[in-house]
């Protein structure tokens, strides 16, 4: 695998306060890289700077061997998008909603195609509804197949699955190995759930108080860490 992200002594700093202090990460092309940690442990913050929706107080983030700041192209912020836990979707019908992204880049699908990423989601039969009418689950799994349809290089997630029920974590977890094996789609998940990371991450990452404790492999992650927070976190015995 090729590099697609890397931070070197990256500071994400509000009021004073250092939220986010990393002296080392890269992100592998075509990997799932799962972050795990604490709430407040800038899990989040991390996501921001990757979708280029923030920049770094200090150090360097090169994206793709682009130097990430604000002059970065319009070209090269299009090729990474974002789904968030609570989804915005628009006052419009499913249909609309799935060609926005797309419209905002001058490109348009003939309707089969469009239908086969509702299908994808397990909602070609709402196409004409209300998007504002979708359960929980269907409106994340809505906000999933928008951001799949404009064929980003980087997909972020950012607790996609939280509070869903089963049947729908495991259809996402699903269309996520899915489309990381059909397009080599880079995927970096914000999870609290630990069993999700080790169902479809390569690698894990532990976030604490904005550092980065350690990642590796997902199986060594859970079944041999190396550092002592990590160990902790594992057994459930970390305190925050």
């Amino acid at each position: 695998m090729t590099t697609i992200y890397t931070l070197d002594a990256v500071k994400q700093t509000y009021a004073d306060r250092d939220v986010l202090n990393i002296d080392a990460l890269t992100i592998q092309r075509g990997e799932i890289l799962a972050l795990v940690g604490p709430s407040g442990a800038g899990k989040s913050t991390l996501l921001r700077l990757l979708n280029f929706l923030e920049f770094p107080t200090t150090g360097s983030l090169n994206f793709d061997s682009t130097v990430v700041n604000a002059s970065l192209s319009l070209e090269q912020r299009r090729r990474v998008t974002m789904v968030f836990q609570s989804p915005a979707l628009l006052k419009r019908s499913v249909m609309a909603n799935l060609r926005y992204g797309l419209a905002l880049r001058g490109v348009t699908l003939s309707e089969p195609r469009l239908y086969t990423y509702l299908e994808l989601v397990g909602l070609e039969r709402y196409a004409n509804q209300p998007a504002r009418k979708l359960s929980a689950g269907e409106a994340q799994r809505l906000a999933l197949a928008r951001a799949l349809i404009v064929k980003p290089d980087v997909l972020l997630l950012d607790e996609p699955t939280a509070n869903l029920d089963p049947y729908n974590v495991s259809l996402i977890e699903d269309i996520l190995k899915q489309e990381n094996t059909t397009r080599q789609t880079t995927i970096v998940l914000v999870t609290h759930n630990v069993f999700q990371a080790q169902r479809v991450a390569h690698r894990t990452g532990l976030l604490v108080g904005g550092r980065l404790i350690e990642v590796t492999d997902t199986a060594a992650f859970f079944e041999a860490p190396q550092q002592s927070q990590t160990k902790d976190f594992v057994a459930g015995k970390l305190v925050f």
